[in-house]
């Protein structure tokens, strides 16, 4: 071999300026510019004496960008929530003030309602009372008159005192359950609705009525309310028709089963003015 052949040197070989330069971009810094340095040196140099390790991106930095990464994503996902919160938010309470709008406008409305249904009811009341008082006027009128006739031999039936014969068993009968309970469709022995009592008063004189109001009110004859006697049956509503009756039992009285608040009772014709009588017997 010759003495001038070249023996290989154990350092290690001067690495390339672009594989230097590669390292360098990504390691960065002060490293980065040595690195470009190195590259624009003469060919011809000489070689370097030292290699130098160029640092690289390790496990650690790897992790750390991961948990950049994640903690952006999270904070992005944790503002998009905020928001669909706040939206579920406001549209809660845009309904809630909807709704309320609403009960306000149809509570006001049920007030104005009952406040008119109120006034129609006081002024039907008031008109009924008035009518009631200008009939006591008109009968007032009539029994001072029936009582003038009555020296001069004459007379009303309107206030015909006792009862005889069949009228006066149907009359004691009705009079017997005053204080009885009024319940519907009942006809005896302790309660009774208003056609009932009627019904049963009638059978004690031997005289079969039928059970409704409409079809008592239709028997018989029409009698003027100035012309009663005792045994009578009054009726509300119009003949045939009617809706409730009772009988007349003499002294400007009837009984009836009213209505379940006070049942059966004696009551003067003004606390109930009737539409019109029938006589039967």
């Amino acid at each position: 071999m010759s003495h001038t052949a070249h023996i290989p040197s154990h350092r290690k070989p001067r690495r390339s300026a672009s594989k230097l330069a590669l390292r360098a971009g990504v390691a960065g810094g002060v490293l980065g510019t040595i690195a470009v340095a190195g590259a624009a040196g003469p060919a011809n140099a000489e070689p370097v004496t030292e290699t130098i390790e160029m640092p690289t991106l390790n496990a650690d930095l790897s992790a750390d960008l991961s948990s950049v990464v994640a903690a952006s994503a999270e904070a992005t996902q944790q503002v998009a929530l905020d928001q669909e919160l706040q939206a579920q938010e406001d549209a809660a309470a845009t309904k809630a003030a909807k709704e309320a709008k609403t009960a306000k406008a149809e509570a006001e409305r049920k007030a104005e309602a009952e406040e008119a249904q109120r006034k129609a009811e006081a002024k039907a009341k008031a008109e009924a009372a008035a009518e009631r008082a200008s009939r006591s006027s008109e009968r007032t009128t009539l029994s001072a008159s029936g009582g003038d006739s009555a020296e001069d031999g004459g007379g009303s039936s309107y206030d015909s005192g006792q009862a005889t014969g069949s009228a006066a068993a149907i009359v004691a009968f009705a009079r017997a359950q005053v204080g009885d309970a009024y319940v519907m469709g009942s006809t005896g022995p302790n309660s009774w609705d208003c056609s009932g009592l009627v019904q049963a008063a009638y059978r004690q004189a031997g005289v079969d009525l039928p059970r409704v109001s409409g079809d008592q009110s239709s028997r018989g004859t029409s009698v003027s309310l100035d012309d009663l006697q005792p045994g009578d049956i009054l009726y509300w509503g119009s003949r045939s028709n009617s809706y409730h009756v009772a009988i007349y039992v003499g002294g400007g009285n009837f009984v009836g089963a009213q209505n379940p608040g006070t049942g059966v009772v004696e009551r003067s014709l003004d606390y109930d003015m009737p539409s019109g009588a029938v006589r039967v017997l």
